[in-house]
């Protein structure tokens, strides 16, 4: 009989495993069973606005219903047709005239970012990402082996110079051998900066991205979180409006019920073209089957009853605690520091002097005042922002907001002095 040895798992791992990382954000979240902890730091809705009794009821209509076994059943990989047909009609109120068979159930956004990633990127190839972008998309095309190089979304805004931008991508990516695969943006009060890209700024960006030939995944997770000014077409929308019909766009579209309803349920959408929506059911096929039909027949049943009236919820919740902590950042934060001003989502992306690491305030504030925020590097591709937080108010209460910064303003305003010339000290010197 042969000896078994013990497994050496760094040399049986596939090479790509070395470009998974834990995101730093589900780490932090660890913080939030410290209950000492005010936490800047998960960007994921207050469960104390969930439709729980809407979300019981269907539960409960559906498990003692005739159609009670179905739903414990496997099902299509699209997804439950009742709900495709419902976010059809979502679609069409966004201005987006599409079928159901442009429709595709994702256990949320991120695994059709997982699928988009494995469809469309080969090792070597160019990701075309803002800097700083969604930390959770990185994590979805890394094990993919992509190369990124910065979408640099002002520069749309000087409508003459997009052939030159194109050509300064095309030279890129020829000087790193590389095939333009794709390029990613979150156009509605984005994570991590809060911002919003006017649909002037979404027009010249289908211009580039149509001069470079390479489709443009569009992320809405927050879009349906606007607390004021008037809504913006999806680019999507404005794509068809120009190629005439949804299979003729580049534009993929990723949805989610996550930050509107539950993201326990973990039900998401892809809206896109037949031909990759046809692609990504092959890729669901392999990678889950299809997602879970109970949880998609409750989602179905909820939308239908309180999706609107749930929305207006929890933006009338956000909002004021989005002004919580505005208020709260000019009273609070010393000179020096700037900040966003976002119309919805759930950030306001801080930038502090350069001289000080978000990172290393991060442990300070931890240690000595008992408030969390994630650091801004990570969201950064081009190793920058160093210099930066994204703040999340979320799941805060207005009071909660307002204490937290007060003790976050007074640590950056120590940072502050103890990096200014001539001072001995370069690191906090304990909590006053």
């Amino acid at each position: 009989m042969l000896k078994s040895r013990p497994i050496d798992w760094d040399a049986a791992y596939a090479g790509r495993a070395d470009r998974m990382r834990a995101s730093e954000i589900r780490e932090l979240l660890k913080l939030l069973e410290q209950p000492d902890i005010i936490s800047f730091a998960g960007g994921i809705p207050d469960p104390e606005l969930f439709p729980t009794s809407a979300i019981s009821d269907a539960y409960t209509a559906t498990l003692t219903g005739p159609s009670g076994t179905r739903s414990l059943q496997y099902s299509v990989s699209e997804g439950y047709p009742p709900l495709r047909r419902w976010i059809v009609g979502l679609m069409a109120r966004l201005g987006v005239s599409c079928g159901i068979d442009n429709i595709v159930i994702t256990s949320g956004s991120q695994q059709g970012l997982d699928f988009l990633g494995k469809l469309l990127l080969s090792a070597g190839d160019t990701a075309l990402v803002a800097a700083p972008t969604y930390l959770g998309a990185l994590h979805a095309f890394n094990p993919y082996e992509p190369r990124y190089d910065v979408l640099r979304i002002n520069e749309l805004d000087r409508v003459n110079e997009i052939d030159a931008v194109q050509v300064r991508y095309r030279h890129a990516a020829a000087a790193a051998t590389s095939r333009l695969a794709l390029a990613y943006v979150v156009p509605d009060f984005a994570n991590p900066t809060g911002d919003t890209l006017s649909e002037a700024t979404r027009l010249r960006l289908l211009d580039l991205v149509a001069g470079l030939g390479v489709p443009l995944i569009e992320d809405a997770a927050y879009s349906a979180l606007r607390f004021e000014g008037e809504p913006i077409r999806p680019c999507l929308a404005l794509d068809i409006e120009r190629c005439g019909h949804i299979d003729r766009s580049r534009v993929i579209y990723c949805g989610t019920f996550s930050k509107t309803i539950s993201p326990g349920l973990r039900v998401g959408w892809v809206c896109a073209a037949h031909d990759l929506v046809q692609k990504l059911v092959l890729t669901k096929q392999a990678g889950d089957l299809h997602s879970a039909t109970l949880n998609q027949v409750v989602m179905h049943q909820v939308a239908e009853a309180v999706y609107d009236q749930q929305v207006r919820t929890i933006v009338a919740v956000y909002a004021k605690r989005r002004d919580a902590m505005l208020a709260a950042l000019a009273r609070h934060m010393p000179d020096g520091v700037s900040w966003t001003r976002p119309q919805g989502g759930m950030f306001i992306w801080i930038t502090l002097p350069a001289s000080l690491d978000g990172a290393e305030l991060l442990a300070a504030s931890v240690a000595e005042e008992r408030v969390a925020f994630v650091p801004g590097g990570a969201f950064f591709v081009d190793g920058s922002g160093r210099n930066t937080m994204r703040l999340s108010y979320s799941l805060q209460s207005e009071s909660g907001i307002e204490e937290g910064i007060r003790r976050l303003g007074r640590l950056i305003a120590r940072f502050i002095s103890q990096s200014a010339p001539g001072s001995r000290a370069t690191a906090s010197p304990g909590r006053a």
